[in-house]
């Protein structure tokens, strides 16, 4: 079974900077694009940025050019770096993976973690 953990939420002031992380770990074959998402309280849950497995990136408009996602293909893992961070940042963080187990190799599905929470606040 694939698992799927996030790490490095937390409080942080206004303009400061929080890093996450997300490890998959199972009997992956091979993971293909891979995305951060969140959602607020009493919102929709949203895309922040996505990397295809080719390293191409996008953003929401709200967080270009503050935020960096980037993958580690050998760890199976995905990173955001946040920088100057604002309240209307905080959320509930997910990350989700598009993986090909060794199982089902060209029928990959999508995976997604807990969450973690990120708070933007003085």
């Amino acid at each position: 079974q694939v698992q799927v953990v996030e790490s490095g939420g937390g409080l942080v002031q206004p303009g400061g900077s929080l890093g996450l992380s997300c490890a998959a770990s199972g009997p992956i074959f091979s993971i293909h694009a891979m995305g951060w998402y969140r959602q607020a309280t009493g919102k929709q849950r949203e895309l922040v940025a996505h990397i295809t497995g080719d390293g191409n990136t996008n953003y929401a408009d709200s967080v270009k050019g503050r935020f960096i996602i980037s993958r580690d293909n050998a760890r199976n893992t995905v990173n955001l770096q946040m920088n100057s961070l604002k309240p209307e940042d905080t959320a509930v963080y997910y990350c989700n993976l598009r993986v090909a187990t060794n199982n089902n190799r060209y029928a990959p599905l999508d995976y997604w973690g807990q969450g973690t929470q990120v708070t933007v606040s003085s």
